[in-house]
């Protein structure tokens, strides 16, 4: 059984993939302090939730935006799992040529993405990932990493206008009823759902246009639910994106 463990800024996304098959997947806060004995306890609870003993793990595939936890991930797999941990970092074989500046700056997990849409699409698309910031990240008809976009996300956005403005409550996010707000509330659902859809929208139809042709355009992450349903670019949303990224790299290494 192959670990998947994709460690965001705010969530970290956990996957047991059985071959090719996700048995099950779980997300839990990311706590940039964790230590590896910590990790090892949260993980083991999860799988025996499932019914899952930890002698069935073989292998564990990381990708993390938080640099610390990389090596508290590779200790509990050292010593908890008895398992290979593979973290994605440069020099890790991914099948895929990286066409920006400096390769050494892509995020793990923009790159774990797009390795995850060009299998399932199998031609130019990009990607869009509602994390703590909105990743948009261009595939060419190649299978070239051609770079992106990076936007501020809608959680941070939502807490530093709740921080900044006296009078704004902090909500969380519905369906907006009008884009005409009849109340405090209703004003910064509309403002926000229909305004990240807009900047959605606007971003995704500039990148259609230098790559060229009809790209898939594949939304995945958190808040990928509230927002896709007003955007008019989106194809298709896949909330497991980035597990299924990492077995596929881990593939790639076997």
């Amino acid at each position: 059984m192959l670990l998947a463990v994709d460690v965001g800024n705010t969530q970290t996304h956990l996957g047991a993939f059985r071959d090719s098959e996700l048995v099950e997947h779980w997300r839990f806060q990311t706590r940039a302090g964790a230590t590896g004995d910590e990790l090892a306890e949260r993980i083991v609870g999860l799988l025996a939730l499932r019914g899952i003993d930890v002698d069935e793990v073989d292998a564990i595939a990381v990708c993390a935006v938080v640099p610390p936890l990389d090596r508290e991930y590779e200790s509990m797999a050292s010593r908890h799992l008895d398992a290979p941990c593979l973290t994605i970092r440069p020099g890790v074989r991914t099948g895929m040529p990286i066409r920006i500046d400096n390769p050494y700056e892509v995020g793990a997990d923009r790159l774990v993405n797009a390795v995850a849409a060009y299998e399932h699409v199998g031609g130019a698309c990009v990607v869009v990932d509602f994390g703590t910031g909105i990743n948009f990240d261009a595939v060419s008809a190649d299978g070239e990493y051609l770079g992106g976009a990076i936007a501020p996300g809608v959680e941070i956005s939502l807490s530093a206008l709740a921080a900044r403005g006296a009078q704004i409550p902090r909500i969380d996010l519905d369906e907006p009823v009008a884009a005409i707000g009849k109340s405090t509330r209703g004003a910064i659902q509309s403002g926000v759902v229909f305004g990240f859809a807009g900047l959605i929208d606007g971003v995704a139809r500039r990148l259609e246009r230098e790559l060229g042709g009809e790209p898939t355009l594949i939304a995945t992450g958190g808040l990928a639910h509230v927002i896709v349903p007003f955007c008019e670019t989106i194809d298709e949303v896949d909330d497991l994106l980035t597990l299924k990224g990492l077995r596929l790299i881990w593939e790639r290494n076997s």
